[in-house]
């Protein structure tokens, strides 16, 4: 992604890329309590990218894929190619940690974030191995609380980590980042699971 990092720590490459995606035309949709919410439900779009590792030690975003508007009002999706094609490296010395994307309201992951970050784990892993130790693949869903839509705040994130089970709520508070469980995915066979609520 053209003047976006690099960066030397997922953290730090998680919170400039939160605002970035959130800043996209019709990425959030302000709070379901807020006016013409429902309008701006239905014209908004969903955004999504890779946040993974280099063999120069960085963490560099993906270009973004963007959704089109869905036909389907209850669903928002974007379709994100399951590897990356960075001309600097070769194709397997690249460590896959994050699927970034954006909800346009403060709402959990969905079964597709679910299932489509399960299948990236089957695929790249559910850790890479990074200078720092290694970082478990995740998916995150970046989220506003505003109902400001030129210049949204990143309030917080949901993230499922495949390799825990964990399902997390962050939030941006006056002391920093807090991190909640709200849950635990338990899988009961290959295609079957259930949330089970903190």
């Amino acid at each position: 992604m053209p003047a976006f990092g690099p960066f030397d720590s997922f953290s730090d490459a998680l919170q400039a890329a939160c605002p970035l995606i959130l800043g996209k035309p019709q990425a959030t949709a302000g709070r379901p309590t807020g006016q013409n919410f429902q309008l701006r439900w239905r014209l908004s779009r969903e955004y999504c990218a890779w946040l993974y590792y280099t063999p120069d030690r960085k963490y560099e975003m993906s270009m973004l894929a963007a959704g089109a508007l869905h036909d389907d009002p209850q669903k928002r999706t974007c379709g994100l190619p399951a590897t990356v094609d960075d001309a600097r490296y070769a194709p397997e010395s690249l460590g896959y940690v994050f699927v970034l994307h954006n909800h346009p309201y403060d709402n959990v992951l969905s079964d597709r974030d679910i299932r489509f970050i399960v299948d990236m784990a089957a695929e790249h892993g559910v850790t890479v191995k990074t200078h720092a130790g290694e970082v478990p693949l995740s998916i995150v869903a970046f989220f506003s609380l505003s109902d400001s839509l030129e210049h949204p705040p990143c309030d917080g994130f949901f993230q499922y980590i495949p390799a825990t089970g964990e399902l997390l709520r962050w939030l941006r508070g006056d002391n920093g980042w807090g991190r909640q469980v709200i849950g635990r995915v338990e899988w009961l066979d290959g295609t079957r699971y259930r949330i089970v609520r903190e």
